[in-house]
């Protein structure tokens, strides 16, 4: 017969037979004693399986909310270099209350997907700063990432915000993403933007600059992929005002965090 047994913790469950044996070990179990409970635990994993799913869940979503504090936390002693904008396009009021920044790449799908979305959240939302990082991830692969990001940059110099709006929605609406944007595209949409040929006032060295320090604000805040959009008052932000969205969201959540921001 086995003794009454004391709870062996799931985690031991889900990481095998190593784990359930250092368990029953632990109090005192013999080997044999330790088989046939690791042979029940076994068998009723297999007939339950919703057990794993649930603990898989749970875990999950535990590494998420760390992972959000965790970049909560950087925002916060990064937030004095996030407002810092020279040679980055912004949109919105000098004087806004609250921002909006958005990490892009041009190529990137899930970007295209959420141009739609930014710009409504532009409309609806007057009174708040928007800055555009270029952070071309892709550039790597797809050349014409870098090319884009230029271009934009050339664009937001020669023509200011509206003309940088446009542009900026016209390569994602192209739908050319994932290596399909080309040259021409590029050059087409900025000339439409501006009603003209884009003149190139900023200097390869002066983009490296840019998208360096784009780099490196987003490698210190923790995402890992565009998009990604860090939403926070302008002055004094605090973990219970700062989100941080680390992938494409949904208009109401990113209105939502826009409206916590302003508390």
């Amino acid at each position: 017969m086995i003794r009454a047994i004391r709870f062996i913790p799931v985690v031991a469950l889900l990481t095998g037979s190593a784990a359930i044996a250092a368990e029953t070990q632990a109090v005192g179990f013999t080997p044999e004693q330790q088989a046939t409970i690791g042979k029940i635990a076994s068998d009723y994993l297999v007939q339950h399986p919703e057990v794993l799913i649930k603990v898989s869940q749970e875990l999950q979503a535990k590494q998420r909310t760390q992972q959000q504090e965790l970049m909560t936390d950087a925002v916060t002693k990064l937030q004095k270099q996030l407002m810092q904008v020279k040679g980055i396009p912004v949109l919105g009021p000098d004087n806004a209350k609250v921002t909006v920044t958005e990490f892009f790449d041009y190529q990137c799908i899930y970007c295209s997907h959420m141009a739609p979305t930014v710009e409504s959240l532009i409309k609806n939302n007057p009174d708040v700063k928007f800055i555009f990082r270029d952070w071309p991830i892709f550039a790597t692969h797809w050349k014409n990432s870098d090319i884009a990001a230029l271009t934009g940059l050339n664009v937001y110099a020669q023509s200011g915000a509206k003309a940088y709006l446009q542009y900026h929605n016209g390569i994602y609406a192209t739908g050319h993403d994932e290596g399909k944007l080309t040259t021409d595209d590029i050059a087409l949409v900025a000339a439409k933007a501006l009603k003209a040929v884009p003149t190139m006032t900023v200097s390869d060295n002066d983009y490296k600059v840019v998208v360096g320090k784009n780099d490196l604000l987003a490698q210190g805040i923790g995402v890992s992929g565009t998009p990604a959009f860090i939403i926070m008052p302008a002055q004094n932000a605090t973990a219970k005002t700062i989100t941080v969205v680390p992938g494409a969201a949904t208009l109401d959540a990113l209105q939502a965090a826009i409206n916590r921001a302003k508390l």
